[in-house]
């Protein structure tokens, strides 16, 4: 006789497929946007959710026009992934998928698409250029991911990973 599984009862998690972007400067400052949730705030790098039959490029486009004003960069490689588990505010998720990709450009004015008051109605309440060192001593600020230093070190001593790399939440 089979053993019942701890999960048989459980229902599946549902999970939002997301895309994001590492936007680095030759100078290897990052772009990012500031979210604030009810108990936390959190420094994530721009993107978001896939519209329905959306694929991950075409997705990222559009969050970047929205979020951060940036029209037709070069999406370079996926370069991590990143799922975390927690519940959205909302209900509607209990986490995220996502696909991290890298995107070399000049540094720009980010000003959003959308606006700040959509911007602010989705929780995303400032955003900024963070320069590398920035980052580096960042240790008591809450990235996502939260190993974003070590990341970005990787990235910018050792190149672009043969492979995505799978990252902590």
């Amino acid at each position: 006789m089979t053993e019942p599984s701890d999960t048989a009862d459980k229902p599946a998690l549902r999970i939002r497929q997301a895309v994001r972007a590492v936007i680095l400067t030759p100078s290897n400052d990052v772009l990012m946007v500031r979210f604030e949730f009810p108990t936390r705030q959190v420094w994530a790098l721009p993107g978001g959710g896939l519209d329905p039959g959306e694929d991950h490029v075409t997705a990222l486009r559009r969050e970047l026009i929205e979020e951060t004003g940036l029209h037709d960069p070069k999406i370079g490689p996926h370069i991590w992934t990143r799922e975390h588990i927690i519940p959205f505010v909302d209900g509607t998720y209990d986490g995220q998928r996502g696909e991290i990709y890298l995107i070399r450009t000049e540094q720009f004015e980010a000003i959003p698409g959308i606006g700040w008051e959509q911007m602010r109605a989705e929780r995303v309440h400032e955003m900024r250029w963070w320069s590398y060192d920035e980052i580096m001593a960042g240790s008591d600020i809450g990235f996502a991911p939260a190993a974003l230093p070590e990341l970005l070190r990787s990235l910018v001593n050792d190149g672009i990973p043969d492979s995505p790399i799978e990252t902590e939440s």
